[in-house]
């Protein structure tokens, strides 16, 4: 069993201070996986707007005139549409992150730099790119 010898009590200052900062560590942790959702939701719309636009693309080529012009919507709009969502869903999620990551590190200076606004901006990037592509291919 564990002896009091090699654990000494900790007073109730210290207990609330490891407490609150644990705390804190818990909620950039949180903040970290709320931006990484976001990354996969971004990631999944952008990806399934660039296939629908790549998809009805090639339909297009065998397809005649009248049957595409019966549609209220093309095919590349909603792409462009679902592109323009994921970009705009992770942009947004990137400016709450660094919003909510500096009123805490206000509060604690002691959080860790992460990794995941990285991977978020990367993968912004990448929607961009294929909004523009979409954009620019007729």
């Amino acid at each position: 069993m564990f002896s009091e010898q090699n654990h000494p009590k900790k007073d109730s200052n210290e207990l609330a201070e490891e407490r609150t900062n644990l705390a804190y560590q818990r909620t950039a942790l949180a903040n970290d996986r709320t931006l990484m959702a976001w990354v996969r939701t971004s990631t999944s719309l952008t990806s399934f707007g660039f296939t629908i636009y790549k998809f009805f693309q090639e339909i297009r080529k065998t397809a005649s005139i009248e049957d595409l012009q019966k549609s209220m919507i093309s095919s590349r709009d909603l792409g462009m549409i679902l592109i323009l969502f994921g970009f705009l869903g992770l942009l947004f999620a990137l400016i709450q992150y660094r919003t909510d990551m500096k009123s805490l590190r206000e509060s604690y200076s002691k959080i860790k730099i992460s990794f995941t606004p990285v991977l978020a901006m990367l993968m912004l990037l990448l929607s961009f790119l294929l909004l523009l592509a979409a954009f620019f291919r007729q």
